[in-house]
């Protein structure tokens, strides 16, 4: 019997490759997406490890080139939620009993399968399937995703050594077990290693999950559930069940054996699974941990001392990487009259050298957004604002989904700083500016504090270090990760812990220890080695 604590050592981020011309990466990567996207996938349900083909279906499909069918997915009924409960519910006492040093070696295989054997794999499989061009596929899956797995290794182990004071004749020790129950880890398209960590996380503490993927990313998601199993993940401790949300939903919160929810997606969805719980409070055996992170109107707070070439670059990477559909992209601009004419100059030159379409040419930029509802609804935002007089749109504001789903980069100028635009999350390639006079930093500052309802993310551009310091102290509480002269993007598993709160979600840092510590349920033990014999203190004795 292995009686020995070992302690992990603090990982490094996994390196990014940068796919440049002539590089051995750039190769691979375009033979792995030729060779994917010659292939027609089926995409079963996994409950308990077993395929289950329920024949209704669905296709699977390329967001830039949408008559191109990567696949076919399965979709669960209630029975088929029902039995990946039960599923997890079995195999829950074996994962949990299993030393925590195997289940993190686990993970570093999984993440040692992906850096090796599937890193070109599973980047294609990202770039078809949710349309990534080669940076943002790599910054997400391979790399993103193998931090969450080893970085949680190295934190679970600080966690579980983590131990209470014992004092002369007591032994005192903390036991960190699992919840009383499964985890519903319901997962976004935009990120394939959120879809890792939301099931995984919870597992290296001893859970088992119920997993509802996104549609929309359902290729690389099946992909990393054939990794999972190669790497040897216990069948039943990752459910997967592709379907219609609601019918997932409702089953799940329904359900008395549910102990967590470990979301990433929009904030209405979010608010419809809590008020479920809550109808079902008093079904029960515990009362479930709740992580979510959600919607964000991210915003980027220039001060007339910035430097306009830093600024312009910020604004284009920040709002129109991954065409705008990150939780943290830019998407709203506070900036001062004598900037901005620069600005917009500097933005006008890069805006008209971006090249837009099919991810199978590294040329382009921008690709296409995720589905055809998404398209409608941002440019039902565009059509709006083509139409209103408190809006001029200055860049961009076309869209095309006639083979796929392309919008153009779109800048838009408002008077009105209270402007639909500058208040709702539209998740594309929208960013909307409110020129501000310079006299008026701190109007700015309480407009950017006020505006929305989210909190998520959020930067500050200044050379003036007491303008800095205003920023950090005036909107304190409108971003969870804060920059100082850097796009409101990138967060680095490790290095920037990431989450926001207000409509944006409940800030519990994925990829860190307060994450981790909401899949543990603390037992803590105490043991006296000789207890007394008599009732009486000695304060009972006569003097």
């Amino acid at each position: 019997m292995n009686n020995s604590h070992y302690s992990f050592a603090k990982p490094v981020n996994e390196p990014i490759f940068s796919y440049a011309p002539g590089t051995e990466g750039r190769q691979k990567l375009k033979e792995a997406l030729n060779e994917l996207k010659n292939e027609e996938w089926e995409i079963p349900l996994i409950i308990g490890g077993k395929e289950i083909h329920t024949g209704d279906t669905g296709s699977v499909v390329m967001p830039h080139d949408h008559h191109h069918k990567l696949g076919t997915y399965h979709k669960a009924s209630e029975k088929h939620v029902q039995e990946a409960i039960k599923a997890a519910q079995k195999a829950k006492a074996d994962w949990a009993d299993l030393p925590w040093t195997e289940r993190a070696s686990l993970m570093l295989k999984i993440a040692e399968l992906i850096s090796t054997k599937y890193r070109y794999r599973l980047a294609a499989s990202v770039m078809l399937g949710q349309s990534k061009n080669p940076m943002q596929a790599e910054i997400d899956a391979p790399c993103e995703l193998i931090d969450f797995l080893t970085f949680g290794a190295y934190y679970a182990g600080k966690i579980y050594e983590e131990q209470p004071l014992s004092v002369k004749g007591i032994l005192d020790r903390m036991e960190y077990r699992p919840l009383e129950g499964f985890i519903f880890a319901l997962t976004p398209f935009n990120f394939t290693s959120i879809a890792s960590n939301l099931n995984l996380a919870p597992a290296m503490m001893g859970n088992t999950t119920v997993w509802k993927p996104s549609t929309t990313a359902l290729h690389s998601n099946y992909l990393l559930m054939q990794i999972v199993k190669e790497a040897g993940l216990p069948d039943g401790v990752v459910n997967f069940i592709p379907g219609k949300g609601s019918t997932i939903g409702n089953v799940v919160t329904a359900s008395e054996h549910l102990a967590g929810l470990h979301f990433t997606g929009s904030t209405a969805t979010f608010n419809t699974l809590w008020k479920g719980m809550a109808a079902n409070i008093d079904k029960y055996r515990s009362y479930p941990r709740i992580v979510g992170e959600t919607g964000g109107k991210n915003f980027v707070m220039v001060h007339p001392s910035a430097d306009a070439s830093e600024v312009s670059v910020a604004l284009v990477r920040g709002a129109f990487e991954y065409q705008g559909q990150k939780c943290s992209a830019a998407s709203r601009a506070y900036i001062p009259k004598s900037l901005w004419p620069e600005i917009k100059d500097r933005m006008a030159a890069m805006i008209d050298d971006i090249k837009m379409g099919d991810v199978m040419d590294f040329s382009n930029f921008v690709n296409a957004v995720i589905d055809e509802a998404s398209f409608d609804n941002i440019m039902g935002y565009l059509e709006k604002a083509a139409k209103d007089n408190e809006a001029k749109i200055i860049f961009g504001g076309k869209g095309d989904k006639s083979k796929g789903y392309f919008i153009e980069p779109t800048v838009i100028e408002v008077t009105d700083p209270h402007y639909i635009t500058m208040k709702e999350e539209l998740f594309g390639p929208v960013l909307t500016v409110f020129v501000y006079d310079d006299k008026n930093f701190d109007e700015a500052l309480q407009l950017c504090d006020t505006t929305t309802m989210y909190g998520l993310t959020g930067s500050i551009f200044a050379k003036d270090r007491h303008a800095i310091v205003k920023a950090m102290d005036k909107l304190r509480n409108a971003a969870g990760n804060f920059y100082i002269n850097d796009k409101p993007t990138g967060a680095v598993v490790g290095q920037q812990p990431f989450g926001g709160s207000r409509a944006s979600g409940t800030n519990d840092k994925a990829g860190g220890p307060l994450n981790l510590m909401h899949w543990c349920s603390p037992r803590c033990v105490k043991e006296t080695f000789v207890p007394p014999t008599d009732y009486k203190y000695p304060f009972l004795s006569q003097d």
